[in-house]
């Protein structure tokens, strides 16, 4: 794919992954909406960045504000790439706790909610969308790169509600791309290990003595740029289809 002649969609566009593939698609040349619900962030970003790149706030669960969003690309350039980045977090918890009472079936539920029923709401009219358009010289007509994390394979305790939602993701990921190949669209997820964002409030050099010392090598944390490094070459290399890459230095997360 020719990433300057395309637009691009990154839901959490205004967060670290997010942020950073903004950055790098736009200096590739594509025409990127920043899709995302933090407005303050993501109207600086756009600002930040300039060129054809504009914020639209979106909820990835809501079909109008994810149309919304899409539209805002498709009227910049052909969609030939769309980026689930968005994240969130509410808490851990075992599944019996110390107090021996369950989990919560709510935050069980909020973290499927977000994680996998949002990448398909997106993933899905994104498709649509790009099965429009009129195939590169490839063939194809777009990519689609879902965010998975190293949790869905090696979750820790107190995991189970983000290890389910993210191993949905990568459940989704190979059939998918088996649907969509017949209209040239293909699909891949990025795995994760353990990146620094500003989501871990606080400072690099904490967040690295805490985590980064458990990665094999490098021995550090991930950088956002990494992983959108990894968008732009998925988005470029037509032979990457149907996989989950992770991204994660040889780590495996221990039990806890």
């Amino acid at each position: 794919m020719d990433i300057s002649q395309v637009s691009a969609v990154v839901t959490g566009g205004a967060g670290g992954l997010g942020e950073a593939t903004v950055r790098r698609l736009a200096a590739e040349g594509a025409a990127v909406v920043i899709a995302d619900l933090d407005d303050a962030r993501g109207k600086a970003l756009a600002n930040d960045v300039g060129g054809r790149v504009t914020y639209v706030r979106t909820d990835v669960l809501d079909e109008e504000s994810v149309r919304g969003a899409l539209s805002a690309a498709t009227g910049l350039a052909p969609l030939g790439i769309a980026v689930n980045a968005h994240g969130g977090g509410a808490g851990a918890s075992r599944v019996v706790g110390r107090d021996g009472q369950p989990a919560s079936f709510e935050q069980f539920q909020w973290y499927v909610n977000l994680f996998l029923n949002g990448t398909f709401n997106v993933l899905r009219l994104s498709a649509a969308a790009m099965a429009a358009n009129t195939p590169q010289e490839s063939g194809g007509r777009g990519v689609i790169v879902n965010t998975a994390s190293i949790a869905a394979f090696e979750g820790q305790i107190g995991q189970t509600a983000y290890s389910a939602a993210k191993g949905g993701v990568v459940g989704l990921t190979l059939p998918a791309a088996r649907d969509l190949a017949k209209v040239g669209v293909r699909v891949m997820a990025i795995a994760p290990g353990t990146f620094f964002t500003p989501a871990f409030r606080m400072e690099r050099e904490e967040a690295e003595e805490r985590w980064g010392s458990g990665v094999p090598f490098p021995q550090r944390m991930g950088s956002p740029s990494e992983y959108a490094a990894l968008v732009a070459h998925i988005a470029a290399n037509d032979y990457l289809n149907g996989e989950v890459i992770r991204l994660d230095g040889a780590l495996r997360f221990q039990p806890k």
